[in-house]
């Protein structure tokens, strides 16, 4: 099974309401890093093998027909290079919404990580070099923030082809979405969901 929707867009961009609506639109499963928190014995060393080898994505991507959110973002490069023919989607919102809502969620996670459980830990460590692949150094400010994930966003559309890329907000809805992916509009509401509450809800349930 090879990944056909690739997307490149962080975390905190709608990531998974992207990965409802893929997987409602038939492009599922769809690898989130959900998937890592809920299965961290098995898929954080898989993470950092290949954060180790920089590719070798077979293993994370088993039986997964799509991927979107961190990990996969982090790796816009060579999963280009291993996935030649894939469709890729860039979910983006503003740089100060994007920095505010980073800084307050996963930023902050990370910034307790020496005090989680070991198995939390070393997930935590694992992102943090999933962080420090795609730019964010555990030191940067709000500024610092913004300006990583503009560049972030314009290193992804000067690597994929415009006609292989969709730069899409979730708040647009289906529309553009289904375009792309040529594929029928679902009559179902477009999902939206975790919103900072939803993510601490699972934080919180990891531990």
């Amino acid at each position: 099974m090879s990944l056909k929707v690739i997307g490149l867009g962080l975390g905190r961009t709608g990531t998974f309401s992207l990965k409802a609506a893929l997987e409602e639109l038939g492009f599922g499963p769809c690898h989130h890093m959900e998937r890592v928190a809920r299965d961290m014995s098995v898929q954080v060393p898989l993470w950092n093998e290949v954060l180790d080898k920089n590719g070798g994505f077979e293993s994370v991507y088993k039986g997964m027909n799509s991927a979107v959110d961190w990990p996969t973002a982090a790796f816009h490069e060579e999963l280009y290079a291993a996935y030649p023919n894939a469709k890729f989607i860039l979910t983006h919102r503003s740089k100060e919404s994007w920095a505010e809502s980073f800084g307050s969620t996963i930023y902050k996670l990370l910034g307790g990580r020496d005090q989680a459980p070991p198995p939390v830990r070393d997930w935590l460590n694992m992102v943090v070099r999933v962080l420090d692949k795609t730019g964010f150094s555990m030191d940067l400010d709000f500024d610092g923030l913004a300006a990583k994930f503009e560049a972030h966003n314009e290193a992804v559309q000067n690597l994929i082809p415009k006609e292989q890329l969709l730069v899409y907000q979730v708040k647009e809805g289906w529309q553009p979405l289904c375009e792309f992916l040529e594929v029928d509009v679902p009559e179902t509401e477009f999902p939206r969901t975790n919103n900072r509450e939803e993510f601490w809800e699972l934080v919180n349930s990891t531990m």
